[in-house]
C-alpha cells in the first residue's frame, strides 16, 4: 500500500445524529492505484437499522438507507465519480461531468466484494474500488455515510459539510486530499 489515512466523519449539524454513534473511515491506496475504504461504525445503543442481505448487484437509491459513499475527483476538474456501497451487498457507481450533472446513465461492470462484519457495537464495511473506475490521477475525495435508525430517521455523515443542508456532491465537501503518486 502506498498510503493510508484514518479519518473521522461528522454528522450534519442540521440533522440529529443517533446518540453515541461514531464513524471513521480508513483509506488505503494500493501501488496499482486501487482504493480500499473501511468504514467503522460504532453504535453502542443498537440504534442503527442495518439493511438485510440483498443481491450483490447495481442498485439505485441506496442512500435512502444505511449506506457508505465516496465521491472521488481530480483536483481542478469539475468531473467526479460517486460510489455507493450498501452493507447488505448492493452497490452503485455514477460518473458526473459537473455538480450533479450525470455523464452517463449506466453502471460500470464493477462487482465489488463489499464485506460487512458486525462485532458487538462495532460494524465494519469494507469497500474495494479498483483503479480502473477511478479518474486518472484521482487524489481528492468526499467520504460520507448515511445512517438510518430503527425509527426511520436518517443522519448524514461526512468529512465536511459546506452547506446548510446535507449535500455530499458539493465540491467544498471533497476534503480529503491524498498526495501525488
Amino acid at each position: 500500500m502506498v498510503s493510508s489515512s484514518v479519518l473521522t466523519l461528522v454528522p450534519h449539524p442540521a440533522v440529529p445524529a443517533p446518540a453515541g454513534v461514531s464513524v471513521t473511515v480508513t483509506v488505503r491506496r494500493a501501488d496499482d492505484g486501487a482504493w480500499q475504504l473501511d468504514y467503522r461504525v460504532e453504535d453502542p445503543h443498537g440504534l442503527i437499522l442495518w439493511p438485510a442481505d440483498a443481491p450483490r448487484q447495481a442498485t439505485d437509491g441506496l442512500w435512502q438507507h444505511t449506506c457508505c459513499e465516496a465521491f472521488v475527483a481530480v483536483p481542478d476538474s469539475e468531473a467526479y465519480v460517486e460510489f455507493n456501497a450498501s452493507p447488505a451487498g448492493p452497490w452503485a457507481c455514477y460518473r458526473f461531468a459537473a455538480y450533479r450533472e450525470r455523464a452517463d446513465q449506466g453502471q460500470p461492470a464493477w462487482r465489488p466484494d463489499i464485506e460487512c462484519a458486525h462485532d458487538g457495537a462495532v460494524t465494519t464495511v469494507s469497500v474495494p474500488i479498483p483503479a480502473a473506475l477511478l479518474p486518472p490521477a484521482a487524489r481528492q475525495a468526499a467520504l460520507s455515510c448515511v445512517i438510518e435508525t430503527h425509527e426511520g430517521a436518517r443522519s448524514y455523515w461526512a468529512l465536511a459539510h459546506p452547506e446548510p443542508q446535507p449535500d455530499f456532491h458539493h465540491r467544498d465537501g471533497f476534503a480529503l486530499m491524498l498526495g501525488k503518486e
